[in-house]
């Protein structure tokens, strides 16, 4: 019996990525896709016009909700397209697209069924794509932190090159999750609760001008809402209170 080949889109949230969405586009590896789905949350440049030149299917919030709101989009839409993986791929050009043959290489061989792109996984690759200092080291923290409460094997606890299997995005409650920054790190604590397998790739990254970037202040308010998270997480486990994003 002929095994059927599994339908992958690539969604990419989008806000202001007129100046790199085209070289992401340009270097996806197209014969491992079966379609990209581009969400523009309110952009106040040509992400819009840039994205349907080159062909990709695009929504457009016309007002500005947010990243993780953003992404609810993309997965909503991308399993309305009967989508069997769904990738995460930022359209800022930090994270490298050519590595998605082997972000979903796992799920595609039912060995995991949720992929972690990491910067960190293997030693010096995030000092190297030029990651700031306090970035990789509020990264170790955090990261560390996701290790000891949720009793994961992960080295990059808040990275944005995802790949989910439909069921997990079936399964887990991410309407739930932040309309903010702390979206990816929500749906990980959902992944985890409902015991799906979990597994990182190593990828190198490009922090460029061009590429989004966040301050030190929002970083240390994002930091410390994930510790948050993840008290609350452990409350609900052990039955002392319900925690929303969890069911």
């Amino acid at each position: 019996m002929v095994k059927r080949k599994l339908k992958v889109i690539v969604v990419m949230p989008a806000y202001n990525a007129e100046k790199t969405v085209e070289d992401t586009y340009r270097d996806i590896p197209k014969e491992y896709i079966d379609e990209v789905i581009l969400v523009d949350d309110c952009s106040k440049d040509n992400t819009v016009e840039i994205a349907k030149k080159l062909g990709l299917k695009v929504i457009v919030h016309e007002k500005n909700k947010g990243y993780g709101a953003n992404q609810k989009t993309c997965y909503i839409k991308a399993l309305k397209d009967k989508a069997d993986i769904i990738v995460l791929l930022h359209p800022d050009y930090q994270y490298d697209p050519k590595k998605i043959p082997e972000l979903i290489k796992p799920i595609q061989e039912d060995k995991a069924d949720v992929v972690y792109g990491s910067r960190m996984l293997v030693r010096g690759m995030a000092k190297k794509g030029e990651m700031p200092w306090w970035k990789r080291l509020g990264n170790r923290a955090l990261t560390l932190y996701f290790k000891l409460f949720l009793k994961i094997k992960i080295t990059d606890a808040a990275t944005g090159y995802i790949a989910y299997s439909r069921n997990v995005l079936e399964t887990i409650p991410f309407t739930r999750n932040s309309n903010g920054m702390t979206f990816d790190e929500g749906a990980m604590i959902q992944v985890v609760s409902k015991n799906f397998r979990i597994t990182e790739i190593p990828i190198p990254t490009k922090y460029e001008d061009a590429s989004s970037s966040t301050s030190f202040p929002t970083c240390v308010k994002y930091g410390l809402n994930l510790f948050w998270k993840i008290i609350r997480y452990k409350l609900h486990k052990h039955r002392i209170i319900k925690y929303y994003l969890l069911r």
